[in-house]
């Protein structure tokens, strides 16, 4: 299967897999990968969230989703334990885990501490 090109500038949130995350994190400075499963409640509530903070930060913070369900292999190797887990990523290196659904303003403020 081809890999689908990476967009340069996305102001919607990607859609990920154990075949193209590590391709992600390398190719963004920094980006915030929301792990989360259709079961999952928290992770539906935090569904609008993220694609709200996708458009408002185009150009500084990508933000993506990865279905832990379908990609077993990124949520083994990045340790994840509960849902939702957002991973955030600087410059290819993981600075940390959002664990648990918050209101936008929070999950901002969070996601930027970690950005530095």
């Amino acid at each position: 299967m081809a890999q689908e090109k990476l967009p340069d500038n996305p102001g919607t949130v990607l859609t990920l897999t154990d075949q193209d995350v590590d391709q992600a994190i390398a190719t963004y400075p920094f980006i915030v990968v929301d792990c989360w499963a259709e079961w999952c409640g928290p992770c539906k509530m935090l569904t609008p969230i993220v694609e709200s903070l996708a458009q408002k930060n185009q150009g500084e913070i990508v933000f993506a989703k990865l279905d832990v369900d379908k990609n077993p292999e990124t949520a083994r190797k990045f340790g994840i334990r509960s849902i939702p887990n957002l991973l955030v990523f600087k410059n290819g290196q993981k600075v940390g885990d959002i664990v648990g659904a918050m209101p936008e303003a929070k999950l901002l403020e969070r996601i930027r501490a970690l950005k530095g």
